[in-house]
């Protein structure tokens, strides 16, 4: 299932929005990950939007560069690292990856930062499950 399909794609702007708003978010450099679980099943268990800074890098060439290759690292790692955390949960994850690096850095950096921040989220996500099903009130 290594494929990027256009339903995997976060394109809604009131899911964007909705994002933004409402989501959690944390910086592993060079990326910064948005995340929001919302109640809504789909084909797919996640939608990522993939952003670069058009302040930063003015060369639509250097955007697009750095575009390919975090879609391709996102793409190689969604099913073991991502999609194993999201099966049993009936939830959509609405993810946004935002590259804020200040240097373009080759393939195998990228790859291992968007593995890391994978794993980051998987436990960012394990903690607040307790919560969300009402049992984070019995703990405290």
């Amino acid at each position: 299932m290594n494929t990027f399909h256009k339903e995997e794609r976060l394109c809604s702007r009131k899911s964007l929005d909705l994002l933004f708003k409402n989501g959690s978010s944390f910086l592993l450099y060079p990326y910064r990950i948005s995340y929001l679980l919302i109640a809504e099943t789909r084909r797919f268990p996640a939608q990522v939007v993939i952003n670069v800074a058009k302040k930063r890098y003015r060369r639509a060439v250097d955007r697009n560069l750095i575009k390919r290759r975090t879609r391709e690292a996102y793409r190689l790692q969604k099913e073991k690292e991502l999609y194993v955390l999201l099966t049993d949960v009936d939830r959509l994850l609405l993810l946004s990856i935002q590259f804020v690096g200040k240097k373009i850095y080759d393939f195998s950096f990228l790859e291992k930062k968007l593995s890391t921040a994978f794993k980051r989220l998987s436990a960012e996500l394990e903690v607040k499950k307790p919560k969300e099903q009402g049992l984070g009130d019995e703990l405290n």
